[in-house]
This record gives structure tokens, C-alpha cells and sequence, in this order.
């Protein structure tokens, strides 16, 4: 069974083309994003859902009122195994970000662009790939009248690129039914042209805003004021030292430790002879899991305080971000054992598992208590100009995806 599903995903770049096309045409953009939600593409992916054979597509919608249609929408689909008690899902999402500086692209970000074995569109990597994947399985399946051991489930979830408020934080506790104890999980949304890296941990997320407030004066008689900049520039570059403090490493992760980043600084004053009365910067902090968050803001405050005493600035915090790491996905779990050598027999090579410093979806999984693996073949330009994917990554994928639903 399993060589024919093969010789039907070798066949399918016609498929992946033309689903390709029809999804790059659909700008899937949140209302974060300037746009009005996934619902277009979603009725599309819905109807193509069904018109492919699947008996049952629910539609589980998040309230928004952001969106013109007053929600968002997300899919559930699956087709039956012999084993009823038990569903290999594969979990893409449907929204995309904006294209960006369009100069920078060579045609078109919303029509798709072949040359070879790459396509080349807003979205064909982040996540359509993963999406025409999904689909390509599902339809050999169909086509070819195949019962796959376990039930294969195909989920299309919305908001990935701005938070998952309404796409698969919203499924995982909206509907919690969907997913069950012996469930094995793939995300297709994270990975390396090698097709090596398996992800089964991530790092706690940390972004803080920092405002440092001292009193504004004419540069020529700095005497009058407090120079918030001055202040500023002592904190900054003392966020370096929690490395030493916070120094805990893991060599599943790359890199292997803890990193704390001032990244992002606000523009103060307008004129060079003003001494600015208030600056803000902000710190990435991408931390590993023994820790607590709290604890890093605690050691970030105690550092405020030490400028706020020795420049008489005052200084305040702000949550951009605040994400404590999701428990691992076991080494040993279900999921993993089985994906690790099914890697191997199609691309021939040595998949690891890997700890990540960036956030997936398959965190809101893990904190719910299930198991989930993130990975596909990537060329990483995902929010990048001429964003690429490979018609024949895509089949080898696929083909990972279709071993998973046998015990062969």
C-alpha cells in the first residue's frame, strides 16, 4: 500500500503546482497584518476539502470582531483508519504575512512563479507547503481507496503569524476533543533544506519593554536635566551579564544556552541640543526552560534599580511577550520514534532533535499534554522577499507523512 501511495505522491507536481497557484492568488492576511482574516482561503481549502472525498469538514470558528465576517475560521478533516482510536494530524496554517518592500521581489508576491523545481509566492513556504503536503497525502489516499492504519487528520488553523489567539490556541481549548491521548502530531511549519532538524523543544519567550524616564533640558546646561539616554546606555549594556547569571546549557538547543538581546530602541528627542528626558529600548530574551521567567524579570528590575540610584531616572516595565517554555516532547514518545527513521528511508539522511530559541504552535499542543514534533524541508525565506519552496521536497515530505500512517 504504502509503494502505491508513493507512486501517486512521485506523480503529484502537477497538483502541488496548480494548489499552489490558487493559494499564493488568496492574500490570507489578518487584521494585524492590514487585512481581513482567512476566510476566503478558507472556503476554498474547505470546498477543495470536500470535493477531494472527505466525508466530514468541520469548520470550527473563533469570534473576532476584528474581521469583517466576525470570525476566524479553522478546518478539521479526517479519514478514517483501523485503528479508530488513534489520529496521525498534520497541522498547517493558512494565514501569511504581508509581502513586504515590493521592489525587492522579482514578480509578483501574489502569483505564483515556477522555475524549476522551485515556486515562488508570498506563502508558498510559510505554510502552504505544509498545507499542499497535507493534501497531496490525503488525496492519494482517497483516490487510491487506501485505509491507512491509523486515522490521518488534516488540520488548517489561522492566526499563526499573529499570536494563535484564533487559530490553535483556539482549537486546543475550544475544542478539545479533536485530540486524542495516543494522537501523534506533526507541524510542518519549521525545518532545514537537510530536512534534518526535528524540533521537540522550545525556548521561554521573553520580550520586554523598557522605559527609562529622567527630566528633558537644553544640551548646553545638562546640569538642569537627567539624561535619560545616559541611563539608558548603562542599562543596555549591562543586559549581557544575566548570560553569566542565567548560564544553564542544553546542547539540544542551537545555541546552547540562554541569550538576552537589546534589539529594538525608540526614537527620543529631535534636535541635537536637547538632553532627552525619556528613552525606550527593549530586550529579547530567549530563555532556557529550567527557568522562570519571573526570575529573569526579577534580575532585569534589580538591574533597573541600580540605574534608577546611581542616574535619579526612573525606570518601568512593560510585557510585549511573556511565554514560559512548553514542556518537551519526549525523545521517546510515539511520534518521534516513528518520524526519526521514516525521515532516513526517504531523504537518506541523519535526522536530530533540536530545541529552538523561536516560538511554534505546537507549544499550545505540548501545554494541553500532547505530543508534537515540528518538521518539514525548508529553504528558510519565510517572510522574506521571492519566498521559495520545492515541488520536490514537497513529494518527499509527503511521502514522510504518508509512512507515518503505517506500521510497515
Amino acid at each position: 500500500m504504502l509503494a502505491a501511495l508513493n507512486r501517486h505522491l512521485e506523480s503529484s507536481a502537477k497538483t502541488i503546482v496548480d494548489l499552489q497557484r490558487s493559494l499564493v492568488a488568496i492574500p490570507a492576511l489578518g487584521p494585524l497584518n492590514g487585512g481581513p482574516g482567512e476566510t476566503e482561503k478558507a472556503a476554498f481549502l474547505k470546498k477543495y476539502l470536500e470535493d477531494m472525498g472527505f466525508q466530514d469538514v468541520r469548520e470550527l470558528r473563533a469570534p473576532d470582531p476584528a474581521v469583517p465576517c466576525g470570525y476566524r475560521p479553522n478546518l478539521a478533516a479526517v479519514i478514517p483508519g483501523r485503528n479508530p482510536a488513534k489520529t496521525f494530524w498534520v497541522i498547517s496554517h493558512t494565514d501569511i504575512v504581508p509581502p513586504g518592500d515590493r521592489s525587492l521581489w522579482n514578480s509578483d508576491p501574489y502569483t505564483l512563479k515556477v522555475d524549476g523545481d522551485v515556486l515562488i509566492g508570498r506563502g508558498v513556504e510559510d505554510n502552504q507547503q505544509g498545507i499542499v503536503c497535507s493534501l497531496i497525502v490525503a488525496k492519494a489516499l482517497l483516490e487510491l481507496n487506501i485505509t491507512p492504519d491509523i486515522n490521518y487528520g488534516v488540520l488548517l488553523v489561522a492566526d499563526e503569524e499573529t499570536g494563535s489567539k484564533y487559530g490553535l490556541d483556539y482549537v486546543v481549548k475550544a475544542h478539545p476533543e479533536l485530540f486524542g491521548p495516543d494522537d501523534l502530531i506533526l507541524v510542518p511549519d519549521f525545518g532545514g533544506p537537510d530536512s534534518e532538524m526535528v524540533e521537540i523543544a522550545e525556548k521561554s519567550i521573553l520580550w520586554l519593554k523598557i522605559v527609562v524616564e529622567g527630566r528633558q533640558c537644553h544640551a548646553s546646561t545638562p546640569e538642569a536635566g537627567v539624561n535619560s539616554l545616559l541611563a539608558a546606555a548603562d542599562f543596555i549594556t549591562r543586559i549581557p551579564s544575566l548570560h553569566d547569571r542565567f548560564n544553564e546549557r542544553d546542547g539540544l538547543f542551537n545555541p546552547p544556552h540562554s541569550t538576552f538581546q537589546p534589539t529594538k530602541k525608540e526614537a527620543n528627542v529631535e534636535s541635537v541640543n536637547i538632553i532627552p528626558g525619556r528613552d525606550v529600548f527593549y530586550v529579547d530574551c530567549r530563555v532556557m526552560p529550567c527557568y522562570l521567567l519571573e526570575e529573569i524579570v526579577d534580575a532585569i528590575k534589580g538591574i533597573g534599580a541600580e540605574i534608577e540610584a546611581a542616574h535619579g531616572v526612573r525606570v518601568s516595565y512593560d510585557y510585549v511577550q511573556f511565554e514560559q517554555a512548553a514542556p518537551a516532547t519526549s525523545a521517546d514518545s510515539e511520534v518521534v520514534t516513528r518520524l526519526l527513521p521514516r525521515i532516513r528511508a526517504v531523504f537518506g539522511n541523519q535526522p536530530r532533535l533540536q530545541g529552538i530559541g523561536g516560538g511554534t504552535v505546537a507549544a499550545y499542543l505540548r501545554n494541553a499534554g500532547h505530543k508534537a514534533v515540528v518538521w518539514a524541508t525548508l529553504m528558510h525565506n519565510a517572510h522574506q522577499p521571492n519566498e521559495r519552496s520545492s515541488i520536490s521536497a514537497s513529494i518527499k515530505d509527503a511521502k514522510v507523512m504518508a509512512a507515518m500512517l503505517f506500521d510497515e
